[in-house]
């Protein structure tokens, strides 16, 4: 289905060449056409987006990111903050909550933190100067396409986003206990949270596939563009290319990713991954993941308790955001992941409508986008443990909780990348090229008539 981008109107400009498409969310195949900038095309069976174009958006790219790079610079190399009480202030940057949780022995928090924060975000912008760049120089550098891949993939792990709010959450959570001065750093990081947002916006990632393509940087030799489906083909999770690995080799000819039918083992995977984090979620709310202690005398505080304090300090806006991302928000992804792997499992062919089945794909890209959030505690608590460390006056201390909790998010983010929402599809029986010979012209039937 094709529609005008939103806040985008179609300009004259360069023309996409039609190309098959395998739906990442239902597994259909079907042809985006030719478009225009400033249109979007979208599955006609699930309502997934299977292409947005836009305008000049290798250009586009490059300049926001260049501008990204300098406020990445100013949120790590400014002051964060100055927190002051009793007569003694405290400066501190953003590296200073994973220092401190390493002094506390919480170093697995204290990369996890460093890694969404820092290191990820590093290397996309590094990766995304090398790709854009490259491919506009007459002789462009090597390895092109491994390394756009690479940025790709660490789309899901840069959480500039969800630090902003959780220093938000810290400052508000600190105003009774010190008096506090804001630096450059945390400006900075309102501005690169929107530069950022709006570079991934405006970037179109086929066209820098296509120019990767036009370069001769692929993995193999191209084949001819595959326009209609037929048997053994497969959309590569890497860049979408339709090939057949049959012919191709296992790899996708143009980004080298390993080309399957489905994600292997993807129902068992994603198991053992919600068993795990279901396990975890139980310590996570029940050990504390902060004491505060003032003039020698406090208490643990689990994440339930942090809430309730936030209730009497009469924050009510602040503890339903504390409550959703972290006890509602990791309870859903488990919740909706276990309904999807239910889904598959005991799907029955020629009873799930279309209906139901677009209402389990949007479920899906809910729970893919919505984990990343309850990370929000994760960077409150290293921000507190940081500023406040005032001796008898006043101590944050954070707690093995946060151990616990870190692992249930990151465990669920996995989960949901190792789910395949096409096996719902599947095993609904609308896709009858992914079913056994005796049951494929059941499954088209009852395809037809949904």
């Amino acid at each position: 289905m094709i529609g005008r981008a939103p806040a985008t109107d179609a300009v004259d400009g360069p023309v996409t060449r039609p190309q098959l498409r395998e739906c990442p969310g239902c597994g259909l195949f079907q042809v985006v056409p030719a478009m225009a900038p400033g249109l979007r095309c979208t599955c006609s069976r699930c309502g997934t987006i299977l292409r947005i174009t836009k305008i000049d958006p290798l250009s586009r790219h490059l300049a926001l990111s260049f501008a990204s790079a300098v406020l990445f610079a100013i949120v790590w190399l400014g002051m964060l903050m100055k927190v002051s009480t009793a007569g003694i202030e405290r400066i501190t940057y953003l590296d200073s909550g994973p220092l401190e949780l390493v002094n506390r022995g919480l170093w697995p928090v204290a990369v996890a933190v460093a890694f969404t924060t820092a290191y990820a975000p590093l290397g996309k912008l590094l990766s995304t100067f090398y790709v854009l760049y490259g491919l506009k120089m007459e002789r462009p550098p090597p390895r092109l396409r491994d390394v756009f891949l690479f940025s790709r993939r660490l789309n899901n792990w840069c959480m500039l986003e969800v630090l902003l709010v959780g220093v938000f959450v810290a400052f508000t959570k600190l105003g009774d206990l010190v008096t506090i001065e804001l630096g450059p750093a945390v400006y900075a990081l309102g501005v690169l949270t929107c530069v950022w947002l709006w570079a991934e916006v405006a970037l179109d990632p086929q066209v820098v596939w296509e120019e990767i393509e036009r370069t001769g940087q692929t993995h193999a030799p191209m084949p001819e563009p595959i326009m209609t489906w037929r048997d053994g083909a497969a959309g590569c999770e890497g860049c979408g290319l339709v090939c057949v690995p049959a012919e191709t080799g296992e790899a996708c000819p143009r980004c080298g990713t390993v080309v399957h039918g489905r994600k292997p083992g993807s129902v068992s995977r994603t198991w053992a991954l919600v068993l795990a984090a279901i396990v975890l979620y139980i310590p996570a709310n029940v050990y504390p993941v902060l004491t505060v202690i003032q003039l020698g005398a406090g208490q643990p505080s689990t994440i339930l308790g942090g809430v309730e304090e936030l209730i009497d300090s009469q924050m009510y806006p602040l503890a339903a955001l504390v409550f959703f991302a972290s006890i509602l928000v990791p309870l859903f992804k488990l919740l909706g992941l276990a309904a999807m792997l239910g889904t598959v499992q005991l799907g029955r062919h020629g009873i799930d409508d279309h209906k139901a089945m677009h209402v389990r794909t949007a479920l899906y890209h809910v729970v893919t986008w919505i984990g990343r959030w309850s990370m929000v505690d994760i960077f409150m608590e290293s921000l507190l443990g940081a500023l406040v460390q005032f001796g008898r006056a006043v101590t944050i201390e954070p707690g093995v909780g946060a151990l616990a909790f870190c692992a249930v998010v990151f465990i669920t983010i996995f989960a949901a990348e190792s789910f395949d929402p096409r096996l719902m599809w599947d095993s609904a029986g609308f896709n009858p090229h992914r079913l056994p010979p005796d049951r494929a012209a059941a499954g088209a039937r009852a395809a037809s008539t949904a």
